[in-house]
């Protein structure tokens, strides 16, 4: 039998002569848990301003007033009658109800649920979200049926001259 076939071709013992090379970085649980770590303070940290932002706009938005945006004359809304508008953006659906004389109440009509929109049903006077049969109080905004726990984001309205205009957003209260 041919010695030679049989030794092994290096210096080393066992075949894992190669997994250490040299200058190569070796990552042990120890520094991959400070890499991971690190990393993930890198994250939070640079998350901070936007953060900051989003807090400045939120803690702002009871006291910021639109440009005031015309939605209709009252001459053609009739009491109990409904008319949708945009506002405050143009992509920011809203709805306007007449309840009386001289009471009209405006909402985002998007559901505080899923974002579905919210009809208003002159018959039953109610404002109803079809998706998950949600229901809003129109007086308040206030949910009175389904899965929304969180009243309607209300638009506060003036009327000037015989016109409904949309002033502001009222901050949501808790």
């Amino acid at each position: 039998m041919n010695d030679k076939n049989n030794k092994i071709p290096f210096d080393e013992d066992n075949y894992t002569h190669n997994i250490n090379r040299n200058n190569e970085r070796v990552l042990d649980r120890r520094g991959f848990m400070k890499t991971l770590v690190g990393a993930a303070g890198v994250f939070a940290v640079s998350s901070l301003p936007w953060g900051g932002v989003a807090a400045k706009e939120l803690a702002g938005l009871g006291e910021k007033e639109y440009k005031h945006k015309k939605i209709t004359d009252i001459k053609s809304l009739a009491i109990g009658d409904s008319v949708d508008f945009k506002f405050p953006g143009e992509h920011d659906d809203a709805i306007l109800i007449r309840l009386s004389d001289n009471k009209f109440v405006a909402y985002q009509n998007a559901c505080t649920h899923l974002r579905c929109p919210v009809f208003w049903d002159k018959e039953k006077g109610e404002m109803i979200c079809p998706c998950h049969h949600g229901k809003f109080d129109a007086e308040t905004g206030a949910p009175t049926a389904g899965p929304p726990r969180r009243q309607l984001p209300e638009i506060q309205v003036n009327v000037e001259n015989g016109v409904i205009y949309a002033v502001r957003v009222k901050r949501y209260e808790a």
